[in-house]
């Protein structure tokens, strides 16, 4: 008899898809702030649909240095600087969300997480430079690798905005409430859950 663990992992053929959205200062992962990271775990039924599991999310303090462009800022709504943010260190963040993931890669018999976003490339390279600049070597994403939404929706829906391929999946999406990581993230997860579902 197959496991909820067994079908997940056989069916991305032992890659754990973890949906992440992130929000930041700027577009340049090297040079400008990682503010809100929002993780979304997944999970499947033993009849191979997938689902949501768990949501995490945090706010991080700007790196040392790092460029605040206002327009981003104006975007996301963000003050990286005030204290009801409760924002702590990016490398905290990362171990608190590597921890997470290392724990579901175990549950779900993975040996490898794939970073599940909306223009996941934007998504993965801030988590890398965030990485980088912690000095931690090791994490359980794939470096390449992605699950990207913006596309698969571009293929199943015909549409490659969030919102709109959200809609078009029969998802409630509330445009007032965007650009917030946990909002996004959640979103993005519904969004894959059906295109998978679907396939």
């Amino acid at each position: 008899m197959k496991t909820i663990t067994t079908v997940l992992s056989r069916r991305f053929r032992g890659l754990l898809p973890v949906v992440i959205d992130v929000e930041t200062s700027g577009l340049n992962s090297t040079t400008d702030a990682l503010l809100e990271i929002a993780v979304v775990t997944l999970t499947m039924n033993e009849a191979g649909k997938l689902y949501r599991h768990q949501t995490h999310a945090y706010h991080v303090e700007p790196f040392a240095g790092a460029r605040l462009e206002k327009e981003a800022l104006e975007i996301t709504g963000i003050d990286p600087f005030c204290p009801l943010r409760m924002a702590i260190p990016e490398r905290q963040v990362l171990f608190r969300i590597f921890a997470i993931v290392k724990a579901q890669l175990e549950r779900m018999s993975c040996y490898r997480a794939v970073l599940v976003g909306h223009n996941a490339w934007f998504d993965l390279s801030f988590i890398l430079a965030a990485a980088k600049r912690s000095g931690i070597q090791y994490h359980p994403f794939h470096t390449f690798t992605t699950f990207d939404t913006a596309s698969l929706a571009g293929v199943a829906l015909g549409e490659t905005v969030l919102a709109r391929a959200a809609r078009r999946a029969r998802i409630p999406f509330d445009i007032q409430q965007a650009h917030s990581a946990i909002y996004d993230a959640e979103r993005t997860a519904e969004l894959f859950c059906y295109i998978v579902n679907k396939g």
